[in-house]
């Protein structure tokens, strides 16, 4: 068994893992990037699905700290397509020379922390070891594909395929097609293939709330415009609530005159983008059911006045709040004015199983299909950490840790008890637009990094010297995230959010609801009173002389806005 020593192992080469190698070889330490995939790109480079882009403006949806290549790097409509992302990502790892540090086709199946020697011995599927002082997962937060549970899906004599695994080269054109689930996937491949195909079927789980996207070519004007803007552009990222490079609404739904509402949900909907329909005309729509109705209303109306077909615009219509991820879309309830188009309502009438020809619902009807689309989401969050092994100290798994009440951590990042395990994107991260906030984890934890290898070099005890959260920190950050989503209507919303999407999967608080700003206020008191909640390193320096220099150092590591210091 062939083993392998770093300073640090990173797991997954998507957005989370291009950035950390970079940050982790700027401060002098040997790292390594794995990855089950064939090439960079983590989700991107999985779903390859008709109609796959991202739903954040392409200005925003990238790194922001390559400022020379914000200036640069082309993008030609205002919301980035999958290929798009992709060769972005294979451009930022090309331009930064760190394909060298990167291993390919290598999956993580074990990793044991040895609490003697102070490392991870992390075990691959090509049978190697790597020993490491650091590691640091980005596996995503929408990676692990959901398949449901139906009867007969082996008996399918045509094509089945997931759209988180697409399968390049699958043939739907002038094909019988179903699609199963309309989340913002099924939405977007239901647009894109719906001309092409000879007949859809599109078997309804929930119906969605869905606004314009607002897509389109940008002007030669808009990128000057951006890239004039572009620091002051990625600063109100960091200090606003999603991270969509807007700002959003102050004004209360009640506080605006009742004739003046409708024409601003008509000029949020004619500028489109979800989030911006839901965050950037009122401040209240998440928390306020009264205007959380007049939006579902609006929402309702749009549907009725784009589907002709009344029985149509009726099964597409929902009822409950408005208070699930945001949708947006490219023409997605035009699509069912096609006559080759169906929808089956699975509240109605439930699949019964899957049989050699099609899909069986309940009321006996068999829906002859020749491919079967499964646009049925993720095992969000936590679902790729429990299909590995990860035992922290004492030899207990990562999974057992979670166990009792669903997954928790300190920060979205670190685990009690899993010295020097880092996780991207973690449970109770910030709900945001995901670039920025795998740049804060990044940060974060480069931030932690550097300063546990400072304290190994000062200190008599290296051992000593892991990141590690404590317990009551642990506790303290999800009581905070609780009351973060205090109010909120997403808490009443069953969505994949809180794991509701899963069969016998533990329905919990999976983010945190603060927002941007509010996270990255949070991150900094925690380092300006000392590294609160964490595990003190051998030789530590005095609380006051850690604060004296912390906040200069992390300021400048966490591009947190100064205002929000001085709060």
């Amino acid at each position: 068994m062939t083993e392998q020593h770093f300073d640090a192992l990173i797991v997954g080469a998507g957005f989370g893992g291009i950035y950390q190698l970079h940050k982790l070889l700027s401060l002098g330490l040997s790292a390594k990037v794995i990855d089950f995939a064939g090439d960079v790109g983590g989700t991107w480079y999985w779903n390859r699905y008709p109609g796959a882009m991202s739903d954040t403006e392409s200005f925003v949806y990238r790194y922001s700290w390559d400022t020379e290549d914000l200036q640069s790097y082309p993008w030609s409509h205002h919301y980035v397509k999958q290929p798009d992302v992709l060769k972005y990502l294979e451009h930022t790892v090309e331009r930064h020379g760190l394909r060298k540090h990167m291993q390919f086709n290598t999956e993580m199946v074990g990793a044991d922390w040895d609490d003697e020697a102070g490392v991870w011995r992390v075990e691959v599927n090509t049978g190697e070891v790597f020993v490491v002082k650091y590691l640091v997962t980005a596996l995503g937060l929408l990676s692990k594909a959901n398949y449901p549970d139906i009867p007969g899906i082996e008996t399918f004599q045509g094509n089945m395929c997931h759209t988180a695994k697409w399968r390049t080269g699958l043939q739907f054109e002038n094909k019988r097609v179903g699609v199963i689930g309309c989340g913002s996937t099924g939405i977007q491949v239901i647009t894109d293939v719906a001309s092409k195909v000879k007949t859809l079927a599109c078997f309804q789980r929930h119906p969605q709330y869905s606004v314009p996207s607002g897509d389109g070519p940008v002007s030669d004007e808009y990128r000057d415009f951006v890239n004039q803007n572009y620091t002051e552009i990625m600063r109100q990222v960091r200090d606003s609530v999603c991270g969509f490079g807007f700002v959003e609404s102050k004004t209360s739904f009640r506080s605006v005159p009742v004739e003046e509402r409708e024409d601003i949900f008509e000029q949020l909907w004619q500028k489109g983008n979800g989030f911006r329909f839901m965050f950037g005309g009122f401040s209240d729509i998440s928390t306020d059911r009264e205007a959380n109705e007049a939006a579902c209303k609006f929402i309702r109306k749009k549907i009725s006045q784009t589907v002709k077909d009344p029985e149509k615009a009726r099964k597409l219509m929902p009822h409950d709040y408005y208070a699930r991820r945001p949708l947006c879309d490219g023409g997605y309830y035009q699509q069912f004015n096609r006559e080759n188009v169906s929808i089956v309502d699975l509240k109605d009438t439930p699949i019964s199983r899957i049989t050699p020809n099609g899909i069986e619902t309940s009321d006996g009807n068999v829906h002859e299909l020749d491919v079967i689309i499964f646009a049925t989401g993720f095992d969000a969050i936590d679902g790729n950490y429990n299909r590995v092994r990860i035992r922290g100290r004492d030899g207990k798994t990562l999974k057992q840790h979670w166990e009792p009440a669903g997954p928790t951590s300190y920060l979205g990042v670190f685990v009690p008890e899993f010295p020097n395990l880092c996780m991207i994107t973690g449970p109770q991260g910030p709900f945001s637009n995901i670039p920025p906030a795998i740049e804060l984890h990044v940060e974060l934890i480069s931030a932690m990094i550097e300063r546990a290898e400072q304290r190994r070099r000062e200190s008599d005890s290296p051992g000593q010297n892991v990141i590690e959260a404590l317990p009551e920190a642990e506790k303290a950050w999800i009581q905070e995230c609780e009351s973060a989503a205090e109010g909120s209507l997403f808490k009443e919303t069953a969505s994949w959010i809180f794991g509701n999407n899963v069969k016998d999967k533990k329905v919990a608080l999976r983010f945190f609801f603060g927002g941007l700003a509010k996270y990255c206020k949070a991150v900094q008191d925690i380092i300006n009173n000392g590294y609160r909640g964490f595990r003190p390193l051998g030789g530590e320096r005095t609380s006051a002389e850690t604060s004296a220099d912390s906040k200069h150092v992390s300021i400048e590591v966490l591009g947190v806005p100064q205002e929000l210091v001085e709060a």
